[in-house]
């Protein structure tokens, strides 16, 4: 009787191990790493050395868009992690920040604010490789964007 209550005693010990050690791996695969950038596009070379043209990738979807815009620098750039169902905000500038919800399954929920107000809220699918804009307007025939892409 005790033999096959020891066999039986370490499977369970195995079981109840091998979910302790999975459940952590299985939360962080909820995890979304988060890049999002301030970008001002403009048709002026900006001669400051701080200013860094924007990615090959974000470049390419820039000049898809119907702007006659030539140049697009990176005005600030932001990491973060967002768990599943948690949110988190950024500021990107002193006049414009972003709040992020992760809904899992490479959704977001991203709000927008301007001046410290509220400008517009979305929900969007937001899948590695892809990169989501928003932007509008600025002085001098010029532009801002805010890019925001899963990172590794």
């Amino acid at each position: 009787m005790k033999t096959k209550l020891i066999p039986t005693v370490l499977l369970w010990m195995f079981a109840v191990m091998f979910f302790i050690c999975a459940t952590p791996a299985q939360s962080r695969a909820a995890d979304m790493k988060l890049e999002a950038q301030l970008i001002w596009g403009t048709n002026d070379k900006s001669s400051d050395p701080k200013l860094k043209t924007v990615d090959a990738d974000v470049a390419k979807k820039l000049e898809s868009l119907p702007f006659k815009l030539k140049y697009y620098y990176v005005m600030n750039s932001k990491q973060f992690t967002v768990a599943k169902s948690d949110e988190h905000a950024e500021t990107l500038s002193k006049e414009s920040s972003i709040k992020v919800k992760n809904l899992g399954a490479d959704k977001i929920e991203i709000q927008f604010f301007g001046k410290e107000k509220p400008l517009e809220k979305r929900t969007q699918q937001l899948p590695k490789g892809e990169l989501f804009l928003y932007g509008g307007n600025a002085e001098n025939s010029s532009a801002w964007f805010i890019a925001l892409k899963q990172v590794d």
